[in-house]
């Protein structure tokens, strides 16, 4: 048997054509997963916390569409009758239960044993950015209750307050900075998780039958693995309506003539938006020809259940009739009905929003819980569950790894320098540009890495003192080791 070496013309793995590229795969990716894993470590170390909030309180949002159903069952549903009143003598038995503020809108029962809606705007009492809705039996005409209403959702007093809470902590504008920190780096930890899992060889990605750190990382990268188109999904749409990046993202869409087009409430003109409260003396509903007249030339344009109706909100104003339903298939058509005539002034079609919009619509939706109804939130549910396991997963492996040793050691500071040119110029280059637009992941970006670089600046030079004043005794026969060098910045 020749034992003579390997030679070009051998078929060796090491100089055959097939093994060339995984190769130079794993030649770019023996720099890039130190970095990696230090991101996804560190970022997942940092922002867990916040996550973990959003995860929990957005569990219980989720749920709380079910639960409001429950809890506001007096308010929200009736015996269903023979035949449902005007919608006009329904408005007026609202009004004389609770004559204090205006009518800024109205939503007719949507559906047998349903109740109706009249939002009542600058009530004593209630926040500039609530409204009293009046919950009105369709059939007799009597008043079921009244609950303050927020937003365009519906949402009542147990929805609106979990969904203050998931969105700022009840702490306002400063404490939205909370939840759109965790929408932006959700995706950043869940695009290092899924690349440092998919990196690792297959034989060592099964752990079945083992235990301690080794079985959490399993479950952890399974589940991770399950979930992450979740948490892409939740993190962009997440983004569409926060603070600073959602202001970008408006922009944008403004910008690339994808914003989302309302009718207008004028006589005449372009899409100009409309008023949202009625100027009548007595702060009624009743303008022109009616609200029932109004109604039915909605109901012939098209317009079905469920339907919100604005008054005009003065004299040169007309009434403004749009559909409601955020579920699948969604309706938002929207009219504008002269308050004197009865005739239509103006249309604008959800089928003809531009792909943006209509892609953010149903993303909010979607994100909400609404677009598929109870499917929907299940899955935000199951979503939000996972992560709140991947989180304590993520903190249990941490302290396995560590023991009784501070948590173990991270990986050693300056990995990127081993990361070819051509590949970290253009990675910063997309950090920079994803900064800008995301300025919750570009500044704490910024931020890590330059008390990292201070961190590991500050090692470096007490590991090379350290070093230069430690001259241990050469042994004898010992190998000649002049000209090695240590590289002190690795040092945690």
């Amino acid at each position: 048997m020749s034992t003579a070496p390997a030679t070009a013309t051998d078929e060796s793995p090491e100089s055959s054509p097939q093994s060339a590229a995984p190769s130079a795969k794993r030649a770019l990716w023996s720099p890039l997963r130190p970095l990696v894993l230090r991101l996804h470590f560190y970022a997942g170390v940092l922002v867990a916390p916040f996550l973990l909030i959003a995860a929990t309180t957005g569990l219980l949002y989720a749920a709380s569409f079910q639960a409001e159903k429950i809890v506001y069952a007096h308010e929200l549903t009736v015996p269903v009758g023979e035949r449902e009143l005007p919608v006009s003598e329904q408005v007026a038995a609202a009004r004389e239960a609770h004559p204090e503020g205006t009518v800024s809108a109205v939503r007719p029962s949507p559906e047998e044993g349903a109740t109706t809606r009249v939002l009542l705007s600058g009530v004593p009492g209630v926040g500039a950015d609530r409204m009293l809705a009046v919950f009105v039996d369709p059939y007799t005409g009597k008043v079921r209750g009244a609950l303050e209403q927020y937003g365009s959702t519906g949402a009542l007093p147990l929805r609106t307050w979990i969904d203050e809470l998931h969105r700022d902590l009840h702490l306002g504008e400063t404490g939205r900075l909370y939840s759109e920190l965790a929408a932006s780096w959700l995706w950043v930890i869940s695009a290092g998780g899924l690349v440092l899992w998919f990196g690792r060889r297959r034989t060592q990605r099964k752990v079945r039958g083992t235990t301690g750190r080794r079985r959490t990382l399993g479950l952890h990268g399974t589940v991770g693995v399950w979930a992450a188109a979740g948490f892409f999904f939740l993190s962009a749409t997440g983004l569409t309506w926060s603070a600073y990046a959602g202001a970008n993202i408006d922009e944008l869409r403004t910008s690339l003539g994808q914003a989302t087009p309302s009718v207008s409430a004028s006589a005449g003109g372009e899409h100009s938006g409309h008023g949202s409260a009625a100027s009548s003396a007595d702060g009624g509903a009743e303008h022109g020809v009616g609200l029932d007249k109004v109604l039915a030339t909605a109901r012939a344009e098209g317009l079905g259940d469920p339907v919100e109706v604005v008054p005009p909100a003065d004299a040169s104003s007309a009434y403004v009739v749009r559909q409601v339903q955020r579920s699948w298939p969604t309706k938002q058509d929207a009219v504008a009905v002269d308050p004197t005539s009865g005739e239509v002034t103006d249309t604008v079609r959800f089928a003809d929003h531009p792909v943006l919009a209509k892609l953010t619509r149903w993303g909010i939706d979607a994100h909400t819980g609404i677009l598929f109804g109870i499917v929907n939130q299940i899955a935000l549910m199951g979503l939000a569950l996972g992560l709140i396991l991947l989180i304590l997963w993520g903190y249990r492996m941490w302290w396995q790894r560590g023991r009784a040793t501070a948590f173990g050691r991270p990986v050693p500071r300056g990995s990127w320098q081993q990361v070819p040119a051509y590949v970290l110029v253009p990675l910063m280059a997309a950090v920079a540009v994803l900064g800008y637009f995301v300025p919750l992941l570009g500044i704490p970006l910024a931020a890590f890495v330059a008390v990292d670089v201070t961190l590991g600046e500050i090692a470096y030079r007490r590991g090379r003192r350290s070093y230069e004043g430690f001259r241990p005794a050469r042994r004898e026969n010992a190998p000649d080791t002049a000209g090695t060098t240590r590289d002190f910045r690795s040092i945690p």
